[in-house]
């Protein structure tokens, strides 16, 4: 049985997709409002930067992964994409997702899926778009969950993800940490009623590859043409890569 990490605790791989369930079982119903309250509002221009690299082809199929809420793949509806698939490991965050798909009358073209990253139960050489969006870094084998993504997208098929970078510097760094560390749990507590969660969410950043071993990770998989496009002061980047 393989160690890995939650946040800063080592942990068993089990315990860790055990742990991140929970995690997302506890701040399914106030994650959106978490989400403004961390970001300040700028995850929604993160999200539509993110979705807007997508080049809109007839009839493409996209797969949005750890994308439970669907606020990837609803811009994505409704830049055109006609066929996506919202795969996430948590019911209670597709739940959600289901309900706010309801409320934009979203009835067609949107499939949920309740899996994990790491064995998609989809066929190979299936979609021509794969997306996530802040859940990489949630996932206990990346690498696995790369050669996945790979797997599932037809040749010429595009990978993007969107995930927090792990290294700054200066004094951008020094804000960072103090605004992670101190405010982010508090907020947590006081909108979710549990810092837990977001004490976790916090540590995981510092735990994600740097931008230039996740590069690396990517190309391993079998991507070609890896590019990393940093966002927002360098504390976001977007990740891309072709199945070639």
């Amino acid at each position: 049985m393989s160690n890995t990490h939650f946040g800063f605790k080592t942990v068993t791989s089990e315990e860790k997709t055990s742990l991140v369930r929970g995690v997302f079982d506890a701040v399914a119903s106030r994650y959106d409002l978490m989400n403004d309250a961390m970001s300040l509002g700028l995850h929604r221009w993160w999200k539509q930067t993110f979705a807007a690299q997508v080049e809109i082809r007839p009839g493409m199929r996209a797969l949005d992964v750890a994308g439970g809420t669907g606020d990837i793949a609803f811009r994505l509806h409704a830049r055109g994409v006609q066929h996506i698939t919202i795969c996430d490991i948590n019911q209670a965050m597709l739940e959600e997702g289901r309900k706010r798909a309801d409320d934009r009358n979203i009835l067609s073209g949107v499939d949920w899926l309740c899996a994990n990253a790491e064995s998609l139960p989809l066929p190979s050489h299936h979609f021509h778009l794969y997306t996530i969006a802040f859940g990489m870094r949630n996932v206990t084998h990346i690498q696995q969950a790369l050669s996945e993504a790979h797997r599932v997208l037809l040749p010429g098929g595009r990978f993007l993800c969107l995930e927090f970078r792990n290294v700054l510097e200066g004094m951008l760094a020094k804000f960072y940490d103090a605004y992670s560390f101190q405010v982010i749990p508090k907020l947590g507590q006081l909108i979710a009623g549990d810092s837990a969660p977001y004490q976790y969410l916090v540590e995981s950043i510092r735990r994600f590859p740097t931008q230039e071993t996740f590069t690396a990770m990517i190309e391993k998989a079998g991507f070609r043409q890896v590019r990393a496009t940093t966002l927002a002061g360098r504390v976001v980047a977007i990740h891309s890569g072709y199945k070639i």
